[in-house]
């Protein structure tokens, strides 16, 4: 049996990359439920008997064989197994494809899951799933360069799933096939921009200069190719970026504010508040394995550590 969770302090798994660096493919058919929890690495669940259900953003999400879940790094979620069934669990560590241009925006576009469905995306599906049960062959045999090998389906994998996500989604449909590519290009270089400048005071004019369209005309194309605003999809970076910085013991969430382009704590603590359910100190506390204590905790359900309970407030300092 493969135990899913082997490393687990509070809500944060570590992921034990034992057979291969940065990798860890294998075949699960636990009846157990999985707690919730969150790791550094992007996590794939394909199902290949009976269903398996997914909790995350306080949703339950429930998929069958054939279909494919993504769960990029960071994102709180619990596993709900069936009786009987049988799933293909895949976890890699990202930065093995860091700086590819494009991936920071594909990362974004997963959250908080992505879930291709054989019955909507068929051709998608069958490719992708092809490409999965080949990396778990590559990852359980013993052939010469399986690692290289591993990783070059990754890559396919994610190429794959970048040009079904962003491509084959048809952002820009009235416009031509070449057009549409030049302006995919653009506003993912404006994206990759943002996230490699998430904490700096950036303002909408300049990223339109940046992608050469008049503030209008940038601020329509950008929701229209993102699904959301400019400001929505900074402060989304903003947040992701806080988190991080959250699980150092050596910042005050002041600083943590300030770092990621906050320039206001009240601001701050009610986006963050919004997005994981509690307080940015009770997140860290979370995170660090710490019991918050239960008298001060409201119960509700939604993305934040423990699906989570929205705390009071508390000394932010």
């Amino acid at each position: 049996m493969v135990f899913l969770i082997e490393i687990l302090n509070g809500t944060h798994e570590t992921v034990a990359y034992r057979s291969m660096s940065g990798v860890r493919a294998f075949i699960n058919r636990d009846a157990e439920d999985f707690p919730l929890h969150w790791h550094t690495a992007l996590e794939i669940i394909h199902p290949v008997e009976n269903e398996y259900t997914v909790k995350t953003n306080g949703e339950a999400v429930t998929f069958y064989p054939g279909d494919i879940l993504l769960i990029p790094p960071g994102e709180l979620h619990a596993l709900l197994a069936p009786a009987e069934g049988e799933r293909l669990i895949l976890q890699f560590d990202h930065s093995l494809f860091a700086g590819l241009e494009g991936m920071d925006f594909l990362l974004h576009s997963l959250r908080p899951c992505l879930l291709i469905r054989r019955c909507e995306q068929p051709d998608a599906a069958a490719a992708l799933s092809e490409l999965l049960q080949h990396i778990l062959r590559e990852y359980m045999g013993d052939e010469p360069f399986r690692e290289a090998s591993v990783r070059s389906l990754l890559l396919r994998f994610f190429v794959l799933l970048g040009r079904t996500v962003v491509t084959d989604a048809g952002k820009f449909p009235l416009l031509s096939p070449s057009k549409q590519q030049e302006y995919i290009e653009k506003f993912m270089s404006v994206c990759d921009y943002i996230n490699e400048h998430c904490s700096e005071p950036l303002r909408i004019e300049e990223l339109s200069r940046l992608a050469g369209f008049s503030r209008y005309h940038f601020s329509r194309l950008f929701k229209q190719f993102t699904g959301v605003s400019c400001h929505e999809y900074l402060t989304a970076r903003r947040l992701v970026h806080a988190e991080r910085l959250l699980l150092s013991p050596d910042l005050s969430v002041t600083e943590t504010a300030m770092r990621s382009g906050f320039n206001s704590l009240s601001t701050f603590n009610r986006l963050f508040r919004e997005k994981n359910g509690c307080a940015p100190s009770s997140y860290r506390s979370l995170n660090r394995g710490v019991m918050l204590d239960m008298e001060e905790e409201k119960p509700r359900e939604t993305l934040g550590p423990g699906f989570a309970a929205e705390t009071k407030a508390r000394d932010e300092k």
